[in-house]
């Protein structure tokens, strides 16, 4: 995970998105519901379930509304179906974008995500264009300055994680998503807060960009997280050294 300025920078930019604490939430309770619809209400038996859970609590939301969202997923409390779609496309510069979305009616979905893509000069893939340059990981990010490399290091890699990079004053750790839930678990008795927690998208290589296109690319991502159906923007963007996004 080696390059320039990529953890921080992303950072900046989704923490605006993030701090919109309901959207991040509503995005989290239709997780968590899908993973329980799918799959059962029981996180033991579930692995996507835990995952889903074990985001969510590092994003700190309450245990009430987990358990509500869990509820939703098993028809317990009653709730609408979703349905999950991924578009591939382009950013400028060719930043390869992948977009996972959960939504309840797949037309509007489509219609935002290729409006949005065409207004912001990228433009729709086919199937299979983009998915095949990333890998699904569990990554789990530090505050390096809140937390000794090292600990992290050793109580991580005990658990089964692949990777510990430290990077841009950011400790990530890396899984297989299967181990994903088995990490996490292992390293929150530590008392560590994570910066967030997550089965991720991981790109095999990134895409350097000039600070013009980077501020366009940023716009892509912006409006994509903003749109209630979108659950995940994932992107190969390398912004350069000296880039700082829009507040």
């Amino acid at each position: 995970m080696s390059g320039h300025n990529k953890w921080s920078t992303i950072k900046h930019a989704k923490g605006a998105a993030d701090a919109k604490r309901g959207a991040l939430f509503t995005k989290l309770i239709k997780e968590i519901s899908i993973a329980a619809s799918m799959g059962g209400g029981d996180p033991n038996a579930n692995p996507r379930l835990r995952a889903a859970i074990v985001k969510a609590r590092a994003a700190s939301m309450p245990k009430d509304n987990i358990e509500r969202a869990i509820k939703k997923g098993t028809g317990e409390l009653g709730g609408g179906t979703y349905e999950e779609l991924v578009y591939e496309g382009y950013a400028a510069g060719g930043v390869a974008v992948l977009v996972e979305v959960l939504t309840d009616n797949k037309n509007r979905a489509a219609a935002n995500v290729r409006n949005i893509f065409s207004k912001t000069g990228g433009n729709l893939g086919t199937t299979g264009s983009v998915s095949r340059m990333f890998d699904r990981k569990g990554v789990i990010e530090y505050d390096a300055e809140a937390v000794n490399e090292e600990e992290v290091m050793e109580a991580a890699l005990e658990a089964g994680a692949e990777d510990i990079v430290n990077e841009d004053g950011v400790i990530t750790v890396t899984t297989a998503p299967g181990d994903f839930a088995a990490v996490v678990e292992a390293l929150e008795p530590k008392g560590w807060s994570s910066l967030s927690a997550g089965v991720n998208m991981v790109p095999q290589a990134y895409t350097s960009v000039d600070k013009d296109t980077a501020a366009k690319v940023d716009k892509l991502i912006s409006r994509l997280e903003e749109d209630d159906d979108v659950q995940n923007v994932y992107t190969t963007v390398e912004y350069p050294e000296d880039y700082e996004p829009e507040e």
